[in-house]
């Protein structure tokens, strides 16, 4: 019988290229991960979460116990929001010790005018957005226990401590109301992603944070009215597609802070960059960050 070669060689091309295809089949998706590679990022430490399941998707020093700077103030509002029965709608008269506060700390205010009544839900806006700490000292007087100031916000203190202990945040302590510290307030990008994994459970606290500014009508001391308007420190938000949060912190010690989280395909990822070399820079480690969480 007369063979036509032609007809083999055919034959065996088609097998070799099959055999490639099944051979190449099973290392295709590893040599992609492969690729993956964790991103360098300037903050001294970074920590990326699955906020779904709490599977780590990168970590740098996660666990190094560093200056917090104002997203110590997410701990002051998750303490508000668990007060029991809480009345989002009372009133808080603005003290002058929270606006001499301010002056003499040169810290981030929310501009509230002595006199004026704002409720707690308006204090929160005022916390989360421009970052006031006027806003925090009023709701650590507010929800402190005690005769005086200074004996309320001790108390509020030890209520962020207290929570700290009971969410298990092992490297967490805060020695001031708002991230200013006084030599003993610190996190680390672990406990900072974990305490606002938890905030992000109360409503009203998802939805302040994901605010990119406000207008509040508040009540003046003499019963009129006037609007005060807030705008988030975060730009993330708007300019990071599915960005939902969460605190910017910066300071002398803490350098420049952010505690994040996007939402993509019904999929959270949240995380914490901690002394980033500058604002730019924290965006820009955040960025990378969360890329890398929805590729992971």
């Amino acid at each position: 019988m007369k063979t036509d070669n032609k007809a083999v060689l055919r034959v065996a091309r088609v097998a070799v290229t099959a055999g490639a295809v099944l051979a190449a089949g099973p290392f295709a998706a590893p040599a992609q991960a492969d690729t993956l590679r964790p991103p360098a990022i300037a903050a001294k430490g970074g920590f990326v979460m699955n906020n779904g399941t709490g599977k780590t998707l990168f970590a740098k020093s996660a666990d190094r116990r560093l200056p917090t700077g104002s997203t110590a103030k997410i701990m002051t509002a998750r303490v508000v929001l668990a007060q029991r029965n809480l009345n989002l709608d009372s009133k808080v008269t603005v003290q002058k010790a929270y606006s001499d506060y301010i002056v003499s700390r040169t810290a981030s205010s929310a501009r509230l005018i002595v006199g004026d009544k704002v409720t707690v839900r308006q204090l929160l806006y005022a916390l989360m957005l421009p970052s006031g700490c006027d806003a925090a000292y009023a709701l650590a007087d507010k929800f402190g226990s005690g005769s005086t100031p200074a004996q309320r916000v001790k108390s509020f203190i030890g209520k962020m401590n207290a929570t700290a202990r009971s969410l298990g945040l092992k490297n967490t302590h805060f020695d001031s109301f708002d991230g200013i510290g006084n030599t003993a307030n610190y996190s680390t990008p672990r406990d900072l992603t974990k305490l606002a994994s938890n905030a992000m459970k109360y409503p009203l606290f998802r939805t302040v944070v994901k605010t990119k500014s406000t207008k509040q009508k508040v009540t003046m001391r003499n019963n009129g009215y006037r609007y005060m308007s807030w705008t988030n420190t975060n730009n993330l938000l708007g300019s990071y597609p599915g960005a939902i949060g969460v605190k910017t912190g910066s300071g002398p010690e803490a350098k420049y802070c952010l505690v994040y989280a996007a939402t993509r395909g019904g999929r959270t990822v949240i995380g914490t960059v901690l002394a980033s070399s500058s604002q730019a820079n924290r965006t820009t480690d955040a960025t990378k960050l969360m890329n890398y969480g929805f590729k992971k």
